[in-house]
């Protein structure tokens, strides 16, 4: 199968009593709504942002290993699309090298956005994240 040009990576991380437990969960499609890739995944102690950059960087690697040269990222965590914008300072020590990671992986497509969505036009990532959760903590 040939590899599309262009994805849509949904993705989202989610720590419950943050911090605390977390996991991530992303979904890759394609233009028409495809899905190509799924990423459902326990990460250990973290805080709900670690996670949602953890669950960006996951989805990032994953598309780049599809071959694409472009992405979409649609993410529910505003602070994670407004740094990454440069409209806000990474200002959490432990949140710069995720950035900087996040940051590194969009140079290395031809192009890509980030767009803030809302919980509900997420949920299938959201829903990835506390699949994983609910595994690891049942």
């Amino acid at each position: 199968m040939n590899s599309p040009d262009i994805v849509i990576i949904h993705s989202d991380g989610a720590s419950r009593n943050n911090p605390g437990h977390a996991a991530i969960g992303v979904v890759i499609t394609d233009m028409q709504g495809q899905p190509l890739e799924t990423i459902s995944r326990y990460i250990g102690i973290t805080t709900n942002n670690q996670a949602e950059y953890q669950a960006l960087i996951a989805g990032l690697e994953a598309a780049s290993n599809l071959g694409v040269h472009e992405v979409r990222v649609k993410i529910d965590s505003e602070l994670v699309v407004k740094q990454l914008k440069g409209q806000y300072r990474v200002k959490n020590v432990d949140l710069r090298p995720l950035y900087l990671k996040a940051a590194g992986l969009l140079s290395g497509f031809k192009k890509y956005s980030l767009v803030h969505v809302l919980r509900a036009q997420n949920r299938e990532a959201d829903r990835l994240a506390n699949l994983a959760l609910d595994k690891r903590t049942l």
